[in-house]
């Protein structure tokens, strides 16, 4: 006896999302490394380099739009990269953080962005020490401070604001560790 159950149809389909998925997870990476390195470039203030970095973050992320609904969960972590990156240049160059519209990022990739962007402006907030500048550490320092007090209010659950809390135990963390250094 063989039973007809669509188990064939079953994995056709499952191949087929197979396939998507291995897409998916070749473009995540291309985003991950392209941020990581619009980062590495804007530490080292060669803003061209870190603006071409984020070109292809970007592109990679147009190319992910079809699937951003099959795999939500592989994508939150892409445009969380891709938002901290852009905040941190846009912190940079026009002294602002832009908001997650501006972006066009969902809102908790969004969030959780701009947490990891606290680490990196305190980065930015050593190196304007480092070269004597201290008005310009304390800029960046306030900016650290502003989005960690916009983002205490938000209490949700895990399952809601997934990594949240533990971003923002490390936000505070490394602000009370750039205070220090400040003084």
């Amino acid at each position: 006896m063989t039973l007809d159950i669509g188990i064939n149809k079953i994995t056709k389909m499952l191949s087929e999302k197979e396939k998507k998925l291995d897409i998916v997870l070749a473009e995540n990476r291309k985003v991950v490394r392209s941020c990581s390195n619009a980062i590495k470039a804007m530490h080292a203030y060669d803003m061209k380099t870190a603006k071409a970095h984020l070109k292809e973050a970007e592109n990679a992320l147009k190319a992910l739009a079809p699937y951003s609904e099959e795999f939500p969960g592989q994508l939150n972590h892409i445009y969380q990269e891709y938002a901290e990156a852009q905040i941190v240049i846009s912190a940079i160059e026009l002294k602002k953080i832009p908001s997650y519209a501006k972006l066009k990022v969902p809102e908790i990739p969004y969030l959780l962005g701009l947490l990891d962007a606290v680490g990196e402006l305190k980065r930015e907030m050593y190196e304007s020490l480092r070269r004597g500048n201290k008005h310009e550490a304390g800029f960046y320092f306030k900016m650290m401070e502003e989005i960690y007090d916009e983002l205490l209010p938000l209490r949700f659950s895990n399952s809601v604001l997934p990594e949240f809390r533990k971003k923002q135990d490390s936000a505070r963390h490394q602000i009370e560790q750039a205070r220090g250094e400040l003084l």
